[in-house]
């Protein structure tokens, strides 16, 4: 028995090493004996597929026996070659012919349409047939990300050398995973193996591989197949050829206006069936340049789907010039076709196919319009058939159990996961041949990966050990599995005023994970103030439960502490630091309370939360104690600490106490959602949020000497307009129904007086007084903020491709004194990617009253980012 074990495992062990020594390979070549990369090399009888490397080299390991293969490339005419492997590998070079691009007969007169538009209207009108023409798929994808440095900014160069890093090395993340998707929005990528250096650069969860150019944008970028496609392109008819039976025409496609979230290039699509065939289409972001290529396949007579995406990224950021590419291939295709949608029928253009869409509708006429009966009718319009498919899917997400819920995408790695570093098992799976410079830098990156996992180890060690200068640089330290202790640098915290003169200040923090949906965070925070010579400090904590969306927060600190007098704090630290003792402005006003505060924040469900606050305060006035500057301006002098307020002549207050109660209820009615790995997100800017507050000043209790009451309800909403701008809208109206007898518990709005601008640009004034207007009445703020693809000197191409953007806004602030203050600027947003300035004029009853010029964070900074 132990023999005939012995001979089968054998026998096993050798049918492994031939089928590992067995296949197919060779090199793609152009028409000039240049290497073509990333060509696509798929099998049909086995539905399997693979792609050259950057070098046009490709490699198909394969058992013994005969295969159907068809080779493709953009540009180029399909071959078709049938090959028997027995023993080693077949060598096949391809020598691929330039396609043979035919003209349709069309006749040419004045004022004529080309006839891309036709066939562009008729693949657009199916766009959503086709994404919702598969019930469910399952294949496998291989991903790979590999990126290169280029170049770096000149004072770094050496450092980076020094570490052996140069630009003929890639750094490259590889993964082999199963996809599943079932309509309309759940996709599964579980991960097979995974080859990674460092971070995974993108190799999954495999978004490359599941954005389609069916759906009306890609990552806000207008797909060519929109609804709104001819709002934004031009269309050009360049031929058209054949390809496996099927005949594909060529499509230019010309941005409108060149630049961000457009793209221009060539679109095949295929007569009839008006699917996508294969694409070569560039775009833009922030400068940054993304050529995206696709190529398809018929995987069932009816239905075409992608087998290779490519993606190549090339930019300059920060100095730093780099190229990363991506690349997924697709296979072993499994498709169940959704019952609803099999069927065969012709689209017809009525702007081009009038009599027969007249024809179509008398026809039509007495019968209801439903998906049923367009599979006997064989015809239908283009614009019957959108409407069809609109109301189809609307119809389909509303049966589901989360209407709310866009996509749902999950990416699992298990303990069936391959984390393997073993060439010779990736050699077996990869489809697509290492270049030259990923393998090198594959070679490096494991002698730096080891370095790393050593530094790791020992910094797992030295997170338990306390060292003095810790008290100075700072540190987290692991107490156990769910317990850490921070220590935060005081070096960060160092600033300059005129109460307090130099000051910094020390935070402690200790945090617990108590469960997984339980936190509790606290430490003390203790601050000294070197013109006072005085310490103070407070304790906070914070309990967080629930999770995802539903998140809570119940936060409790009391003690002895500074503030500013607006309790939104619109002057940061470090900007009054420079203006006090550079410009000898010091705009920061403050004052010290003894108080216990408790805040709880409560997520009623996603789309509601409800914030309540009960404060009890021993406030005190301070005054200036220093007048030290680094530069002396002739003339000027610190202000006192009493900031200058049309409402009350004197804004110095005695000391009292202070019992204020707030409540504030925030909802989103329309907010979509996207899951992530079984965790809900919200989609940014897709839904409007209103809000409700209701703050008491409350006389008597715990002595307090403070009676007042405010209401406040506000709007905000954030939305693209298409891709020509972006809006950003905010309105609050208040009133006082009892007056405040202290500035404190004034109405304060987000000014700015420094030439640096470092609130949200979207919410806040420019030129405005920080305490001027500040009101005990009722009043309106309201903010617009328009950012613009294409306003001035964005007409120029030249200046949106290296992602330039122009703003407008226009401020407005309503009280009893302001006089209609209004505020009218522009700005330039993404100067060296990251920086704004802006032009700003205030007016007063509509006439002018001051200019100024800012500088601050781009706008919508995040994006850049995402």
């Amino acid at each position: 028995m132990r023999l005939v074990l012995l001979l089968v495992s054998l026998i096993t062990a050798i049918n492994i090493q031939l089928s590992a020594q067995t296949g197919i390979k060779g090199i793609v070549l152009g028409e000039n004996e240049e290497p073509l990369p990333f060509a696509s090399v798929y099998i049909r009888n086995l539905k399997t597929g693979a792609a050259s490397n950057i070098e046009g080299f490709y490699e198909l390991r394969l058992n013994p026996g005969k295969y159907d293969l068809v080779f493709q490339y953009v540009g180029y005419e399909s071959q078709i070659h049938f090959v028997e492997v027995t023993a080693g590998f077949v060598n096949l070079n391809i020598n691929f012919k330039p396609q043979v691009i035919l003209l349709k007969e069309v006749e040419i007169r004045a004022g004529a349409e080309d006839p891309a538009y036709t066939i562009m209207r008729k693949a657009i009108a199916k766009a959503k047939y086709h994404t919702q023409q598969i019930d469910s798929f399952n294949a496998k994808v291989y991903i790979k990300g590999s990126g290169r440095l280029l170049d770096a900014p000149f004072f770094l160069r050496k450092k980076i050398e020094k570490e052996g890093i140069d630009s003929t090395m890639a750094f490259t993340s590889e993964s082999l995973s199963e996809l599943f998707y079932k309509r309309p929005n759940k996709v599964v990528q579980r991960v097979i193996a995974v080859r990674s250096q460092g971070e995974d650069n993108g190799t999954g969860p495999g978004e490359i591989v599941t954005e389609s150019f069916y759906q009306p944008e890609i990552k806000n970028a207008i797909s060519p197949l929109s609804p709104k496609a001819f709002a934004y392109y031009k269309f050009i008819y360049e031929g058209s050829f054949q390809d496996r039976g099927y005949l594909v025409n060529k499509i230019n496609v010309v941005p409108r206006s060149r630049g961000d979230n457009v793209f221009e290039g060539t679109v095949f699509i295929v007569e009839d069936l008006w699917s996508i065939h294969s694409l070569e289409l560039d775009t833009y972001e922030f400068g940054i340049k993304f050529s995206i290529n696709q190529t398809y396949a018929p995987i069932d007579s009816l239905v075409w789907l992608p087998i290779r995406h490519k993606i190549d990224v090339n930019g300059t950021f920060f100095g730093f010039d780099f190229e990363y590419n991506y690349l997924g291939t697709l296979k072993d295709y499994e498709i169940t076709l959704n019952p609803d949608l099999v069927m065969e029928f012709e689209v017809v253009d009525e702007k081009i196919e009038k009599e027969k869409a007249l024809e179509l509708k008398k026809r039509q006429s007495s019968t209801e319009k439903t998906l049923a009966n367009l599979a006997s009718q064989k015809e239908v319009t283009r614009k019957d058939l959108r409407k069809l498919l609109r109301e189809y899917e609307k119809q389909e997400l509303q049966e589901t159990e989360e209407p709310d819920v866009v996509s749902d995408v999950t990416f699992q790695e298990d303990s069936t996961t391959e984390y393997s570093d073993d060439s010779v098992y990736w050699n077996a799976i990869r489809p697509v041949p290492l270049t030259s410079y990923e393998r090198k830098g594959y070679i490096k990156m494991d002698s730096i990966e080891i370095a790393q996992e050593k530094e790791v180890k020992e910094d797992s060690i030295d997170r338990r050990v306390f060292r003095l200068y810790d008290i100075i640089l700072g540190k987290t330290y692991d107490l156990d599995e769910d317990s850490r202790f921070q220590i935060r640098s005081p070096l960060g915290t160092i600033g300059f005023n005129a109460v307090e003169g130099y000051n910094f200040h020390y935070d402690f923090r200790f945090r617990h994970d108590l469960t997984e949906s339980k936190r509790l965070t606290y430490g003390p925070v203790i601050r000294y103030a070197f013109a006072r010579k005085k310490v103070i400090g407070k304790f906070y904590s914070d309990f967080s439960y629930g999770e995802g969306l539903k998140r809570s927060h119940i936060k409790i600190e009391g003690g002895r502490y500074v503030n500013q007098i607006n309790g939104e704090e619109p002057i940061h630290p470090i900007i009054n630091t420079f203006t006090s003792l550079i410009l000898e402005e010091n705009y920061l006003k403050i004052y010290e309370k003894d108080y216990l505060k408790i805040d709880h924040k409560h997520k009623l469900n996603e789309k509601l939360s409800i914030r309540s606050t009960f404060e009890v305060a021993h406030r005190k006035h301070l005054n200036n104690q220093t007048t030290h500057v680094w530069f002396d301006n002739e003339g000027k002098t610190y202000t006192a600490n009493d900031p200058l307020n049309l409402e009350i002549v004197n804004t110095n207050f005695t000391t009292h106490n202070a019992s204020v109660l707030e409540f504030e209820s925030t909802f989103a009615p329309w907010q979509k959602y996207e899951i992530k790995n079984g965790y809900k997100e919200i989609i940014k800017k897709s839904s409007p949020s209103f809000s409700l507050l209701y703050k008491k000043g409350i006389a008597d209790i715990f002595s307090s000497d403070v009676n007042f009451d405010l209401i406040e309800a506000g709007y905000n909403q954030s939305f693209n307009w298409g891709i020509r701008g972006k809006v950003d809208i905010k309105v609050n109206a208040g009133k006082f129904l009892n007056e405040a007898n202290y500035l404190i518990d004034f109405k304060h709005f987000p000014g700015n007086q420094t030439p640096f601008a470092t609130t949200d640009p979207t919410k806040s004034y420019r030129l405005l007084d920080y305490y001027l207007y500040s009101t005990t009445d009722d009043y309106v703020t309201s903010f617009l903020h328009t950012q613009f693809r294409k306003l001035l000197i964005t007409q120029l191409p030249m200046v949106r491709l290296i992602g330039l953007k122009e703003n407008l806004f226009f401020n407005y602030l309503h009280t009893e004194l302001s006089r209609n203050y209004m505020e009218v600027g522009y700005g330039l947003d993404y100067i060296f990617k990251v920086f704004r300035i802006e032009a700003i004029a205030a007016f007063q009853d509509g006439k002018y009253q001051d200019f100024g010029v800012r500088i601050g964070i781009a706008t919508n900074l995040d994006d850049l980012f995402n």
